[in-house]
């Protein structure tokens, strides 16, 4: 199967450090590496792995999931799950994240829950060569 696991959670806040303090100091989480994205956030680990992805806005969303952004999946099958989201008619786009290139495709389920899968840049490099 290409999904792999769930990867991260992530949500919109208006306070990012406020909102890492409460999973730091109540919940015992701790905050750590994030690429260098342009928008201001935290990610916030549970023990090696970053669940919590916090993105700062100036207000939350009033459509779409409002303070739930997405979900995240770890993916293998990069060619794969591009041709069946195509051939299915499902609309997305592609960001590749600074620093560790892995590449992320966001779609959006029928009842409008976004969702991102990520690539690790090995897959796709491999899905592009094929192509080639």
């Amino acid at each position: 199967m290409p999904l792999q696991g769930l990867d991260h959670y992530n949500v919109v806040t208006t306070d990012a450090a406020e909102s890492a303090r409460f999973y730091v100091e109540v919940l015992g989480m701790r905050i750590g590496d994030r690429p260098p994205f342009k928008f201001p956030g935290a990610w916030v680990y549970c023990g090696d792995q970053a669940v919590l992805h916090l993105i700062e806005r100036e207000e939350i969303p009033e459509s779409g999931t409002g303070r739930l952004d997405h979900v995240a999946f770890r993916a293998t099958g990069y060619a794969e799950m591009k041709a069946r989201l195509d051939a299915a008619g499902v609309d997305y786009f592609e960001r590749v994240v600074p620093r560790n290139n892995v590449t992320q495709i966001f779609l959006q389920t029928p009842d409008g829950l976004k969702l991102e899968l990520g690539f690790e840049a090995e897959d796709v490099a491999a899905a592009q060569d094929a192509a080639d």
